[in-house]
């Protein structure tokens, strides 16, 4: 967010609203400044685009604004451009990752550009440790396990950007909570002393005031995490403007990713959290069972 309190993404959402208010479809409002849907997809979603203000004054005819809405929505793109502008001259204006944009699948530009600009992060997850909490030995045998045939070096890079990603974890304003299976505990990447590593930095890193490790133990009974499935929820700092960039969810699958933030979606997200929560072990009792089961893999 350098240089603006409004954040791309919450300017989308607003632009967003307006074409709905009217009822104008994307296609509609794409032909009205002559470019394709999906540009206007990107822009309603905060990502880069090549719009112009022009371009926006059309959208705004479209959408037939107040004097006043259109004059608060031309202050806010300025701020949006502004933006952009120190970003450009800072070098960051497609974020340090698309250096390593090779190694990841292209719908993951996304999630990384909402995990830079996120203050809160919750994750629950029933296989795997989350990226952010991996350690590097762990994140190799998962690479190695899907992409046996990467290279050496192409494997280094992915470390790479992970290890920038995890930068996060040592920033004490940003929050982390994890919700666990004690499957992900007990399933083995790399061999049982990779493991028992990996279980012994959650430990570690469970005892930061910025990050909550919780594992929902297998003597629970049935709790909807167990059908809601792993995901992500991102939530974000407040804007110094009306505006709100409200949560997201994401989902990772094997063939693409979703994307969700709606307010039905979001509460849905929500209840299940304290749900997990409300079945979870406390954090001292989950550290006490991750050196458990640490020892249990070196035994």
């Amino acid at each position: 967010m350098v240089g603006s309190t409004i954040p791309k993404r919450a300017f989308g959402r607003f632009l967003r609203g307006l074409r709905e208010h009217v009822g104008a479809s994307l296609l509609t409002a794409s032909l009205q400044i002559d470019t394709s849907k999906q540009t206007l997809v990107r822009l309603e979603d905060g990502r880069p685009t090549k719009v112009t203000t022009p371009q926006l004054k059309s959208l705004l005819d479209l959408y037939e604004v107040s004097p006043t809405v259109r004059q608060e929505a031309l202050e806010m793109w300025y701020e949006v451009r502004q933006q952009d502008k120190a970003a450009k001259l800072q070098g960051a204006y497609k974020g340090w990752w698309q250096a390593y944009a090779d190694q990841y699948a292209p719908h993951f530009d996304h999630y990384l550009r909402l995990e830079a600009t996120s203050n809160h992060w919750v994750s629950h997850q029933l296989v795997l440790v989350p990226g952010l909490l991996q350690t590097s030995e762990y994140r190799r045998a998962i690479i190695r396990a899907t992409h046996p045939d990467l290279s050496d070096i192409d494997v280094e890079r992915r470390l790479e950007l992970a290890a920038r990603r995890q930068e996060r974890v040592a920033e004490p304003d940003y929050r982390m909570d994890a919700l666990l299976s004690e499957a992900v505990l007990r399933h083995r990447p790399g061999g049982p002393a990779v493991m028992a590593a990996q279980l012994r930095y959650l430990c570690e890193a469970g005892t930061r005031d910025n990050i909550s490790i919780r594992v929902v133990p297998f003597n629970k009974n049935t709790h909807e995490g167990l059908v809601i499935l792993s995901f992500t929820m991102l939530e974000f700092p407040p804007l110094s403007c009306h505006l709100m960039e409200p949560p997201c969810v994401y989902i990772d699958g094997a063939e693409g990713a979703l994307y969700l933030e709606s307010d039905r979606v979001i509460d849905r997200f929500k209840k299940a959290i304290s749900s997990i929560r409300r079945v979870a072990l406390s954090e001292n009792d989950t550290r006490d069972l991750m050196s458990d089961i640490a020892k249990e893999h070196t035994a």
